[in-house]
């Protein structure tokens, strides 16, 4: 088509403009020396296209026509422009047209005040100010080129398409108005009914919604902002994704998911973070943040539930902890550790095979902690040594994010340090017991009081007599090493961990946190013991 068309162009270009018909045809050598003036309706031929209009100045040695009044330019059937005034050099192949200019191909409506045509090129272009109108856009520009063989509109400032659904703004685009597509370049924003969008560089389909930015770009929610290097969004089905030094922020729950690459669900208000994930959970002191391969969200915020899977690992000032798995829901406040958790306290550590840690929503503080199977507490004592408690399973009460009671039942022991109540703390004895069932009392993070109900055998010895091989309860691992002691320690990798498959690990978590819940409603039955 575009050979065809130079062709043509140049089968016209020798041709000269033609007045073929007025109503009256007049010489004026004062006023318009060498023109011949066509009085009302008049037709003129153009180089291979027609024009009417009210009245028409021809310079026929220069070629040149000036058109004044309902002006009408016909190109073929592909362009039809109206305006008022027009003047077009039949040497060049230019015009100028002003006075309400309306131009209409296939595709689109252009309307401006002044108007360039370059038909040797087949370019529009303007500087004042127009709008294009097509099936699915209405597009406003200060300084605009339109490419008619091309259906390329190239705009610039303070550009605006409006849709019903969205209002976008640019410095600088190119639009495409068969397919509606548009390449952004320079500050944008696309406002619609449910998100805000702003990027430097990019592309968005107009008619699929569909868009992809890649240079500061974010995208605004309800109660979340995505920002990432690199952006692609879905509007109609409400999914976004984002690569390389994502930020999602959750301003309803106080969160922040980091990593490299991400996805959200609109719709089901779901996102996922990999490669580097980390939450990050900000209270009104303090800040959890939590590690794992695979970070997911899930849920309406009131009912948000997090999950991390796979060398999870979490850092807050006073505690930090690591398991393969974790499950957090933010409404009542639990938090789920599995396979082979460990809970790091200020001077303690809690193991066990499950871990659940209840919160206070409102405080944000610790309320209560439940270790089911195996639980093992180890305290270091205030000089040396390790106290340590253990248990079939473990219900400890705290105080401002502080063990004050623990309660172990089922084939408990205990061994502590039993000190004076001396400025110099100088070591009593070594007390060791087994008990099914014991009550544990803490002041200033140490054992105050001990109460046993149950089968207690046990003696306390004094330090020379209690070897140092005798001074831990069977299966003691000291794993301070392994305790993540800032935010970014959360990131080191454990190698000691298994390789098993994606299914069997799939299997091996829905196996966990059916075990988990059985385990905690059965104990549940299990009352408390008050220390009185």
């Amino acid at each position: 088509m575009i050979f065809i068309l130079s062709i043509s162009v140049i089968g016209f270009s020798q041709k000269k403009i033609a007045i073929k018909n007025a109503d009256y045809l007049d010489v004026d050598k004062e006023k318009y020396p060498g023109a011949t003036i066509g009085l009302g309706n008049v037709f003129v031929e153009v180089d291979g296209a027609t024009l009417t209009c009210k009245k028409a100045i021809l310079y026929e040695k220069d070629n040149y026509l000036q058109a004044v009044g309902d002006v009408v330019l016909n190109q073929g059937d592909t362009i039809i422009q109206t305006s008022k005034y027009i003047e077009y050099d039949g040497q060049t192949k230019q015009s100028l047209s002003w006075g309400d200019v309306v131009l209409k191909n296939q595709t689109m409506t252009l309307k401006t005040d002044t108007l360039h045509f370059d038909r040797v090129a087949q370019q529009l272009y303007y500087q004042n100010g127009a709008t294009i109108e097509d099936d699915t856009n209405l597009l406003e520009s200060k300084i605009g080129n339109y490419f008619l063989n091309e259906d390329k509109f190239q705009a610039e400032n303070d550009v605006v398409i409006t849709n019903p659904d969205y209002v976008l703004k640019s410095n600088h685009l190119d639009y495409y108005t068969d397919t509606g597509k548009a390449y952004l370049y320079g500050k944008t924003t696309i406002k619609g009914k449910e998100s805000f969008i702003y990027a430097e560089k990019g592309f968005y389909d107009t008619k699929a919604d569909i868009s992809h930015f890649n240079k500061n770009a974010y995208i605004l929610y309800k109660d979340r902002r995505i920002d990432g290097d690199s952006l692609y969004y879905d509007r109609k089905k409400g999914f976004a994704s984002a690569t390389n030094n994502i930020v999602m922020t959750d301003t309803v729950n106080n969160t922040i998911l980091k990593g490299h690459y991400a996805e959200y669900y609109q719709h089901k208000d779901s996102a996922f973070v990999v490669n580097r994930a980390v939450a990050i959970t900000k209270t009104e002191k303090d800040s959890i943040y939590i590690h794992g391969d695979t970070l997911l969200f899930t849920g309406k915020p009131d009912h948000r539930i997090v999950r991390a899977y796979h060398r999870v690992k979490f850092f807050k000032s006073d505690m930090s902890g690591k398991c393969d798995s974790l499950y957090s829901n933010q409404a009542n406040g639990i938090l789920k550790m599995f396979q082979k958790p460990i809970l790091w306290t200020e001077n303690g550590q809690i193991t066990g095979k499950y871990i659940h840690i209840l919160s206070n929503t409102k405080t944000e503080k610790m309320d209560s902690l439940k270790v089911l199977e195996d639980a093992f507490l180890i305290q270091k004592d205030s000089i040396d040594g390790f106290n340590q408690i253990k248990g079939r399973n473990m219900f400890a009460k705290f105080d401002n994010n502080e063990i004050k009671t623990i309660d172990f039942i089922g084939n408990g022991e205990i061994l502590y340090f039993v000190r004076e109540d001396t400025k110099e703390k100088e070591l009593f004895g070594i007390s060791k017991t087994t008990c099914s069932k014991f009550h544990v009392t803490f002041t200033n993070k140490e054992i105050s009081k001990i109460r046993f109900f149950t089968n207690e055998e046990g003696k306390t010895y004094p330090p020379s007599e209690l070897p140092e091989n005798a001074r831990k309860l069977r299966n003691f691992i000291w794993r301070e090493d392994e305790r993540p002691k800032t935010k970014e320690a959360i990131f080191s990798k454990d190698t000691e961990l298994p390789k098993i498959s994606k299914q069997k690990e799939k299997l091996n978590l829905k196996k966990e946190f059916k075990n988990s819940n059985q385990i905690e409603k059965e104990n549940s039955k299990d009352s408390s013991p008050n220390d009185n």
